[in-house]
């Protein structure tokens, strides 16, 4: 029996502000929201070293087990409970632990590559694009990943050239023409903000009236 969950998927380039959206709606709902995290589904490489991790291309749909992303979204639409993966950025390579997530009425997908896979799109009610500038993009990333994944400037330079900005252009922003809703400049678009908000509670005022 499919329980009524509405799931919104938010996607978009590398520091695109996709995060700052999320925050947001989770601020205003808290307790209704899931969130399930494509990052987590980076797949395991226990057989290459971290010297070889370092040089896999992590910015192509291979590099992902969407599948169990799939897998896993759809248990949770249905109501079940599941077992998420967790990746350890450090490391370059996914956690021996797992994170326990339970579905609850609205559960919010993210991203930069959620939508270029048909399986796992298809399971998304809502689908949002967050496009920003590249320079700003690019700016976020160096911040993000020198202060929060111990990365040098050098090494988040030279992925950027290497993989992040082809494989970007090659399948993330195509994936853009799947989006239902292309929201400039991300947490910090307020228009755009309050008309997901909006819809997010229609969802929820439907279901306390089909209790009711």
């Amino acid at each position: 029996m499919e329980h009524n969950i509405l799931v919104i998927g938010i996607a978009g380039g590398t520091g695109s502000g996709k995060t700052t959206l999320m925050d947001n709606l989770i601020g205003k709902f808290q307790n209704e929201v899931t969130v399930l995290s494509h990052d987590n589904y980076y797949r395991r490489h226990d057989e290459l070293t971290y010297e070889q991790r370092c040089q896999l291309n992590y910015d192509e749909p291979a590099s992902l087990e969407t599948e169990l992303m799939a897998a896993h979204l759809d248990k949770l639409r249905h109501g079940e409970a599941i077992d998420c993966p967790i990746y350890d950025f450090t490391i370059h390579n996914r956690s021996d632990r797992t994170i326990r997530i339970v579905p609850k009425k609205v559960i919010i997908v993210e991203g930069i590559l959620i939508f270029e896979n048909e399986a796992l799109r298809n399971l998304m009610d809502i689908r949002i694009f967050v496009d920003t500038d590249a320079d700003i993009r690019l700016c976020r990333r160096i911040t993000r990943d020198v202060n929060k994944r111990g990365r040098t400037l050098e090494s988040v330079l030279a992925q950027y050239q290497q993989t992040v900005k082809p494989m970007h252009e090659q399948y993330v922003e195509p994936s853009k023409k799947y989006a239902h809703i292309v929201v400039p400049e991300g947490g910090k678009n307020l228009v755009a903000l309050d008309m997901i908000t909006g819809r997010i509670r229609h969802h929820l005022e439907d279901i306390c009236d089909t209790k009711v």
